[in-house]
This record gives structure tokens, C-alpha cells and sequence, in this order.
């Protein structure tokens, strides 16, 4: 997303800072770091491209939502709570003390992350994003902060977020974390987001003392211990957090790491589930659309959280599973209008990714051997990202390059309006050794199958073209 370019902004900005009780430990950061502020505020274009060039490469990660909201699955008191089952404590009122019991209960015992990651790198994700800490509170990590975490109050006793690290730089995927700003759990983070409260008006007088005694320093844990490569906010919407607080958060946390990337939500400027911003004046890296995808391309860089089924933690009884094709067509559609694909799973208790997630993953990986120079490290086509709506392009090389992906299973014959290709050049249908022929229907190319496609090819078919010059 835009960054704030305005020099008044960027002064109210450190005059909100000398008002606030920010706390030593975050000014001698600031003191150790090598950008400053207005460096961090007035980032060229081609600068964030540079710092944003493995993520737009990567195209697709795995999003993971896990934690003690595993244990009770979606059930409370023998009934199933509607919505999604990371929101149980929420939805279903339940008191602090009696969710804690959830926390006391959770026991991955089966949680193998060499696993996971591998399941990750074989579906074809580059990267991987986890709930450190969701709107429940519970961390996932040896807090020093808190312990409220998994070390100190889950009778595990492992720190999940350093194996995962250890998995993740093992199989050359990038590690990130989801970070919840609200918090049902911290004492002074908790009105009026919680059941007891239900009006907007009212809000914690003490959520300064959260954000600059709790907030802070836990996230400056996760970036000095574990080096994550994003930091992916939620929970932004409650009243009383601020432009002026997403404004300081972002600065503080790129002067920790200056190559870290963040998303639009540490800001108040998303617009719903569409996630793109409202305003050039609000900071994020990328917009993120939920449960959807753009309609069209954007000038920013945006990424698509999506469910396989309905919920994103785990949930006993939701059965409503995306088909392979689905996802994959997903894929192209995003990657096709230059976004990302963050997919999600929702783990059990044990740990264990279901296997319905873990099937799907497989299949998409099965696509991506064949179809992966299509996705990674591509852009969009220069001519459109679509024709009508069983055909999407990506292209490289700097547009020498053009793939056409069908999501229809193509017959002998399929026409690519406006597409002229290199003379003498094949033009090649990956993971196939047919021999294709081509020619040149007025300003439309006709691509020949001397047979049928083969029925080991499935979901979307890609062309490979050398385009004329």
C-alpha cells in the first residue's frame, strides 16, 4: 500500500510519540536502528519494490491458524457455536477463566513441524504465516513477557514458533507471523471487544499500559528471536486503536528490521473483507482481501487469505471442503491479477493438519511440478490478465514470455485472441510432449492438438508462448 508522504502527518506522528509512555526499552531500539523515521515514511517506489521482491516472487503460502480454540473444536456444552471456531470464546461468551481451562488442555503432542513445512513445500508454498498469538491471547511461543503462552501455561512445554523456525529454515521457507492487536485475554485490552461489553463507545482506559508494556515488547521478542519475514496484523478494527498507533508500530517495527514486511492491517485503513485501504495517508504493505478476491488488478501489492472450508481453526463438524480445482483455479485467478495466495489450515489439538487440507495440498502440489513456472516469480500480462472466463495469462521475461492458463480442459483447437507469437517459435503445453502446430487467424492465434489432452493433466492447462516482439 502507499506510504504517508505528508510532513505534517509525519510530525504529529512524533508528537504522539513524546506524548505517549512509550518505555526505555523501545527507545533504545530506536536508538540502535539504521533508518529513521521519515526514511521509513518516505520509502521510494523502488525501494519497497526491492524489499517486496521475494513475496511477489513466491506468489503462494500456507496460512495457519492454531491455538487453544483447537481444543474445544467449534463445541461448547455438548452444542456446536456457529461461525468461524477461532472466535468460539467470543461467540459463545465465554469467561476468561473458563477459556483458560482450554489453554491448560492444549497438548500437541502429535505437532511435528518438519511435517508441516514439508506439507507446505511440497503443495509449492514459498512461504508460511502462523498465529503467534490470536484474539484469544494465548502465544505460542516462550513469551518473557507473559505466561500466558505456550511454555508456561499449556502442559506441552515446548516453544512451537522455534521448532517451526528450525523446519522452516530446513526446507528454505519463509517464516511469518500473525499478530492479533486485540486481545480478549489481557486484562487492560479487554473492554468492550469482550461478551460483557456490547457498545462501541466504550473502551479501556488502560490500553496505552497494554499496547506499550504487553504489545510492544512481545512483538519485539518475535522479531529479535525468531526473525520472522512478515508480520501479519489483525484485530485492528477495535476503537482504540488508532491511525496514530498503526503509524508508530509500523516505524518502530521497521527500524527493528528494515526488511520486514507488514500488512495493511496494522493501519485503520482496510475497507472490510475487500482489504484494500480507503487513503493513501494509511501505512501496510500489502492490502488483504478475505475469504475473496479482487475483481480486477490493483496498483498495489495485495495478498487473498482464504479458508479451505469455512473456518479458519479447526472445527469438528465443518465439512464444507473446497474441490482441488477450486483452489487451483484460485490460484491462477489471483496470481493472473498479480496478488498472492495465502491458504489456510486449521490444525487439531494433537496437532495434526487435517487430512482433507493435507489431500488438497497434495493435489495443488501435483499442478505446481508441472505448472510452476507459470505462477512463481511472474507478472501481469501486459494485453490483460483474462480472456472471457476460462482463460487467465501470466507472463515474464519482461513480457517476452506468455502463459495462457485454461481453466477449461481445452478440445483440439483453442484460440487466443490477440496473441501473436514469435515466427518460427513453439509454443508448448507444459507437463505434455504433444507436438503442438499454430497459426494465425487474423489477429486471433489458433493452437492445434494433433490428439487429446492427457487425463494426467487435470484442473488447468498451461501454454507456454514466445510472443513477437
Amino acid at each position: 500500500m502507499k506510504k504517508l508522504h505528508s510532513y505534517q502527518l509525519f510530525m504529529g506522528f512524533v508528537l504522539f510519540l513524546i506524548g505517549c509512555q512509550s518505555g526505555a526499552k523501545k527507545e533504545a531500539k530506536d536508538e540502535e536502528t539504521t533508518l529513521t523515521t521519515e526514511e521509513i515514511l518516505n520509502e521510494s517506489k523502488e525501494d519497497l519494490a526491492k524489499r517486496m521482491e521475494w513475496w511477489t516472487d513466491a506468489k503462494f503460502g500456507m496460512f495457519i491458524h492454531w491455538g487453544p480454540y483447537a481444543v474445544p473444536a467449534g463445541e461448547y456444552k455438548g452444542e456446536t457455536v456457529k461461525g468461524i471456531a477461532e472466535w468460539i470464546m467470543h461467540r459463545a461468551s465465554i469467561p476468561v477463566a473458563e477459556y483458560e481451562k482450554y489453554s491448560r488442555q492444549f497438548n500437541p503432542e502429535k505437532y511435528d513441524a518438519d511435517e508441516w513445512v514439508r506439507i507446505a513445500k511440497d503443495a509449492g508454498m514459498k512461504y508460511l504465516v502462523i498465529t503467534s498469538k490470536h484474539h484469544d491471547g494465548f502465544s505460542l511461543w516462550d513469551s518473557e513477557v507473559s505466561k500466558y503462552d505456550v511454555m508456561d501455561f499449556s502442559p506441552i512445554q515446548r516453544d512451537l514458533l522455534e521448532e517451526l523456525k528450525k523446519a522452516c529454515d530446513k526446507y528454505d521457507v519463509k517464516l511469518c507471523f500473525y499478530h492479533s492487536i486485540m486481545d480478549w485475554h489481557h486484562p487492560d485490552a479487554q473492554a468492550p471487544h469482550y461478551p460483557e461489553y456490547n457498545t462501541k463507545e466504550k473502551q479501556n482506559p488502560n490500553f496505552q499500559r497494554y499496547v506499550d508494556n504487553y504489545l510492544y515488547p512481545q512483538l519485539t521478542e518475535l522479531v529479535e528471536k525468531y526473525d520472522p519475514h512478515v508480520l501479519w496484523f489483525d484485530g485492528e478494527w477495535i476503537p482504540e486503536w488508532t491511525h496514530e498507533h498503526g503509524v508508530a508500530l509500523y516505524t518502530y517495527l521497521r527500524k527493528l528490521n528494515p526488511d520486514l514486511i507488514i500488512n495493511n492491517r496494522v493501519d485503520k485503513g482496510r475497507q472490510g473483507m475487500q482489504g484494500m485501504n480507503k487513503g493513501d495517508e494509511y501505512l501496510g504493505d500489502f492490502g488483504t482481501p478475505e475469504q475473496e478476491i479482487l475483481e480486477g488488478t490493483s496498483e498495489f501489492y495485495w495478498e487473498s487469505c482464504m479458508t479451505m472450508n469455512d473456518s479458519w481453526g479447526y472445527k469438528l463438524k465443518d465439512d464444507n471442503w473446497k474441490s482441488d480445482e477450486m483452489l487451483i483455479h484460485n490460484l491462477v485467478d489471483i496470481v493472473a491479477k498479480g496478488g498472492n495466495y495465502l491458504l489456510n489450515v486449521g490444525p487439531t489439538a494433537e496437532g495434526l493438519i487435517p487430512g482433507p487440507s493435507v489431500e488438497r495440498l497434495a493435489s495443488i502440489g501435483k499442478w505446481m511440478k508441472v505448472n510452476q513456472e507459470a505462477i512463481y516469480e511472474t507478472e501481469i500480462f501486459e494485453g490483460g490478465y483474462k480472456q472471457g472466463e476460462d482463460i487467465r495469462f501470466t507472463s515474464k521475461d519482461d513480457g517476452a514470455t506468455l502463459y495462457a492458463i485454461s481453466l477449461k480442459k481445452p478440445g483440439k483447437k483453442l484460440t487466443l485472441e490477440g496473441i501473436n507469437p514469435l515466427e518460427g517459435s513453439d509454443i508448448q503445453l507444459l507437463g505434455s510432449n504433444m507436438k503442438l502446430t499454430w497459426s494465425m487467424e487474423g489477429n486471433d492465434l489458433a493452437i492445434s492438438h494433433p490428439e487429446a489432452v492427457s487425463s494426467d493433466l487435470q484442473h488447468a492447462w498451461t501454454y507456454k508462448i514466445k510472443l513477437a516482439e
